[in-house]
């Protein structure tokens, strides 16, 4: 279990970027403080402040606090000029200390737009975060920003750098389907589900006319299926979904296509029927893999890669009001989107049967559930 001893020595191997003369408060106080506050409801430097200065007892039994709570400018102040990639050094070490004990099944990785980051003044756009996610645990495993969507491209492979990848299979939407990135998960020992779409136009073409085909022939001619199916169905209130999910073995005439996608093995098609206020709608999708024809692992990795956009991006939104947040100086951003996705992370590993904003409050509320979600020891 992580321990705020150990996110602590995580924190003191980030330099202090302050003058020597105005530390009055301890660089992993101020962080561990925020991040404290985080889970308890703070949405901005002032919320900080205020939470330290109602649970300033409590919080003494944890950090030192030579000179009490930080002011709000303080906080921001740390925050705006403290280096992103050394923060997340730190949040990626307190995800090793857990990796052996969570293990490592799919990863997904997506994009999100932090919509109200932008600063008009300076003329800087809005902040762009790639995250990694562990769908089975619930652990964001890394992230990587970038100033716009569409250098999610350029961002995913320095983000796989940064991963764990032996024994996992990443799942990518089709911004991420590249060549360069197949490449480099198959290298790093991991396996892929690439979703594909028209920015792949010929791979695209060809998976949508092989199990179009292969349909006709086992409707028409009554040929043994090429392909292994799984189908699922959901009713939940007035919307029922029915999902069918298609996979093959690379077949041959598609075995031309290994030259430019390193590992490719398998080919996926997922079909996803929506019945809603009297109306269906049908969605097809189509997908690469680097790994064997598996399809109840295929149907896992396709519905799970949703989990990124329901528990992580959803949540960002809906419970820590993320792209209502106007913080938009310097590092203050980035570094608070961090704050977030480590707040989230802890609570995720609360196993306590609440949702995550009743979590949230009930850490603000009571010191004894704040201790349990953030794993304090004395």
């Amino acid at each position: 279990m992580a321990k705020l001893s150990s996110m602590r020595e995580c924190f003191l191997e980030i330099s202090d970027p302050r003058m020597d003369r105005t530390k009055l408060h301890w660089l992993e106080d101020i962080i561990c403080l925020a991040v404290l506050a985080v889970i308890g409801g703070a949405e901005g430097w002032e919320d900080i402040e205020a939470f330290g200065h109602d649970k300033l007892t409590w919080l003494k039994k944890y950090l030192r606090l030579p000179n009490g709570i930080p002011s709000h400018d303080t906080i921001s102040r740390v925050f705006r000029i403290l280096k992103p990639a050394e923060f997340e050094a730190a949040f990626l070490a307190w995800i090793s200390s857990l990796h052996e004990q969570i293990g490592t099944q799919l990863i997904a990785i997506d994009g999100k737009t932090l919509r109200r980051s932008h600063d008009r003044k300076t003329m800087k756009s809005a902040l762009h975060m790639v995250s990694a996610w562990s769908v089975a645990n619930h652990v964001v495993m890394g992230h990587q920003s970038v100033d716009d969507k569409s250098n999610e491209i350029t961002a995913i492979p320095k983000l796989l750098e940064l991963l764990e990848l032996k024994g996992a299979i990443v799942s990518i939407d089709a911004m991420g389907c590249q060549k360069e990135i197949a490449q480099k998960i198959v290298k790093r020992g991991g396996d892929y589900v690439l979703a594909v779409k028209d920015n792949q136009p010929s791979l695209h073409a060809a998976i949508d006319q092989y199990f179009e085909q292969a349909d006709e022939e086992v409707n028409q001619r009554g040929s043994a299926k090429p392909y292994r199916v799984h189908t699922t169905r959901e009713r939940s209130r007035d919307r029922y979904e029915e999902r069918h999910y298609f996979i093959s073995e690379l077949p041959d005439e598609l075995a031309h296509f290994q030259k430019e996608w390193p590992g490719l093995r398998s080919i996926g098609e997922a079909v996803t029927i929506t019945q809603r206020d009297g109306k269906e709608t049908c969605e097809v999708r189509h997908f690469i893999l680097s790994g064997p024809a598996k399809v109840k692992q295929f149907a896992a990795c396709v519905r799970g890669h949703w989990g990124i956009e329901n528990s992580l991006h959803w949540v960002l939104d809906v419970t820590f009001n993320e792209d209502q947040s106007r913080i938009c100086k310097d590092h203050g951003p980035h570094n608070f989107s961090l704050l977030r996705r480590f707040a989230l992370s802890l609570i995720k590993q609360d196993k306590s049967p609440e949702s995550v904003k009743r979590k949230r409050k009930r850490a603000g509320w009571n010191n004894d559930a704040l201790a349990r979600i953030a794993q304090l020891t004395t």
